[in-house]
């Protein structure tokens, strides 16, 4: 038998050209195999391709699913008359529904937990397996390994333990659309007040804050950096657990997490330290850790056995040729 091919519709988009991520992205995950064309075993994955065998809708939004809107919006969208909703099969490309994956990735944030409802409500009629990060989901559990570093595979498996030349970096956004995001913007106005020496970087930040910007190659704010603060916008459950961590240990930091338990669950005892708390408990545990590199050196033989189970086992194709193998 040959590879099956995975097609991806989601409505992320690309955040150069604007474009739906699915349509704007042809080598989608390729960087996440050391083989050419997304193969990972018994798969290919080709995000748009026209007639796939497997589709997977990763974090898509159904039509009508965004949650309830004000009398201003419904009215201001009915003046502008917007085009009809295309038939939403169209967008499976031939694929069966006991071929098509929903995996939702965002957390289940209070302000967002209703749309989830919704769009697990609307997967459950379109699509053979549905998942996600919170109890919401019909099948809970983690979400497969994405990262967000350009490097290659083959170059994260092979390179050895970068220089580390400074303490301490977090890589974040200015987002503040939910009440754990404002906590999060909190705390970074806390460290820096506090002094703490660690580097910010990241789009969108206040004008408050003292930061380096935006990378464009995550790598450059992580690698030379012996500790990076990973803070997720989630941590009331023990499902989620986002790119945050998996950035982290690729690039040989040892990450002070903030997050649920999913990250226990899934990586070996001492590949992280825990941050007790985002207040100033939190901040002296920071500036005690990233005091000295002492931690770091503790900890290289756990990041090392981490940054195998992301690659290899947590990798979201690895994922999808196991679900693939189970299905034949």
């Amino acid at each position: 038998m040959g590879r099956k091919i995975i097609g991806m519709i989601s409505s992320y988009t690309d955040m150069t050209t604007g474009k739906l991520l699915s349509q704007s992205q042809s080598d989608w995950l390729w960087h996440q195999t050391p083989h050419p064309f997304g193969v990972w075993g018994n798969i290919q994955m080709m995000a748009n391709a026209p007639k796939p065998d497997f589709l997977l809708l990763y974090q898509f939004n159904f039509p009508n699913t965004s949650g309830k809107k004000s009398l201003k919006s419904r009215v201001t969208e009915w003046l502008r008359k917007p085009p009809p909703t295309p038939d939403i099969q169209t967008l499976f490309r031939g694929v069966s529904k006991e071929r098509r994956i929903f995996l939702m990735r965002e957390p289940p944030l209070p302000e967002v937990v209703e749309a989830n409802k919704a769009n697990y409500e609307q997967a459950k009629l379109y699509c053979g397996y549905i998942s996600g990060p919170d109890d919401l989901a019909p099948t809970p559990n983690y979400m497969p390994a994405i990262w967000y570093l350009a490097n290659s595979f083959r170059e994260l498996k092979e390179l050895g333990v970068p220089e580390k030349e400074k303490a301490c970096s977090w890589i974040t956004s200015g987002i503040a659309r939910s009440v754990n995001h404002r906590k999060r913007l909190e705390f970074m106005r806390l460290l820096q007040e506090r002094g703490v020496n660690f580097d910010l970087y990241g789009r969108n930040l206040p004008n408050w804050v003292f930061s380096y910007g935006a990378v464009n190659q995550k790598w450059h704010a992580l690698a030379p950096y012996y500790y990076n603060l990973a803070i997720e916008n989630y941590a009331e459950n023990s499902w989620y657990v986002s790119e945050k961590l998996w950035d982290a240990l690729l690039a040989w930091c040892l990450p002070i997490y903030y997050g649920g338990e999913a990250a226990d669950k899934l990586l070996p005892p001492g590949s992280f330290l825990r941050l007790p708390s985002l207040d100033e408990k939190g901040i002296a545990y920071i500036q005690e850790v990233i005091s000295s590199p002492d931690c770091w050196q503790e900890a290289k033989s756990a990041i090392a056995e981490a940054r195998q189970i992301i690659l290899y086992k947590l990798n979201l194709l690895n994922w999808l040729s196991e679900f693939v193998a189970e299905y034949s």
